[in-house]
């Protein structure tokens, strides 16, 4: 695979599964423009290749703005990755406003807004891919989870609309599903599982860990070889589909 020349932005791209895909697609040889609220972390991680930008995927002003400078500073994105998010559960009924908004904004109006903004520049080159890094909790309902569930499934109506505008182009839309992931964001749904449910944090891995049908955490890498694939040859087919990376059949 030769990904010179091309530029890729992957939102959430300072730890876990972003991190991965922006390392895997830096090794190829693209240039990747990662981006997170927290430019100190971004900074961490930047190696050859990564290039760090601080931006807040809830604030469509500041995805106008730091998109451009992406372009006039690498050229167009002909890679998209909309992989920032949040994922906590709550039971509905106390499931605030606020809580509900903030997911949204952060999981779909971000993947949205991201994704809009790239598509300016990559409808001007011969070829580009989309990928939005949902869950399996869009394609299922996730127990407790009813927001986040709601958000995913929101992503992958997202992709897969938008795989059907861009049909017979060079443009490919896919959707990326994990189950539980070996990252950050595990580690803090420890604490919040067991809190929730009144048991051992050890309990609440377990919970995560059976979840997945192979009975295991999932790597990061397993799932940036997943966006690899759908960035390379041969994957001019593959629009509008929603890769299950979960150990099994849901």
């Amino acid at each position: 695979m030769d990904l010179n020349g091309k530029h890729a932005l992957v939102t959430g791209g300072g730890t876990g599964i972003g991190l991965s895909i922006a390392r895997a697609l830096a090794e190829q040889g693209a240039q990747v423009t990662i981006t997170g609220r927290r430019l100190e972390v971004l900074e961490e991680v930047a190696t050859e290749g990564l290039h760090p930008m601080a931006m807040d995927v809830r604030d469509e002003a500041d995805i106008i703005a730091k998109v451009a400078a992406a372009v006039e500073a690498r050229g167009p994105i002909q890679i998209c990755v909309a992989n920032a998010g949040v994922a906590e559960g709550k039971a509905l009924h106390k499931t605030s406003l606020e809580f509900w908004r903030n997911m949204m904004s952060t999981n779909l109006d971000g993947a949205f807004l991201t994704i809009r903004e790239s598509l300016k520049s990559m409808v001007q080159t011969d070829w580009g891919r989309i990928i939005t890094v949902a869950s399996i909790a869009g394609l299922r309902g996730l127990k407790g989870g009813a927001c986040y569930s709601a958000s995913k499934h929101g992503m992958i109506g997202l992709t897969r609309a938008l795989s059907e505008d861009f049909m017979g182009s060079a443009i490919t839309v896919n959707a990326l599903c994990p189950g539980y992931v070996d990252t950050p964001i595990v580690d803090r749904n420890i604490t919040s599982i067991a809190q929730r449910a009144g048991i051992s944090e050890e309990e609440a891995l377990k919970v995560m860990v059976n979840a997945n049908r192979h009975q295991r955490l999932i790597e990061p890498e397993e799932v940036s070889a997943a966006a690899l694939w759908l960035v390379g040859p041969g994957s001019q087919s593959i629009n509008g589909q929603t890769i299950e990376i979960a150990g099994g059949q849901t």
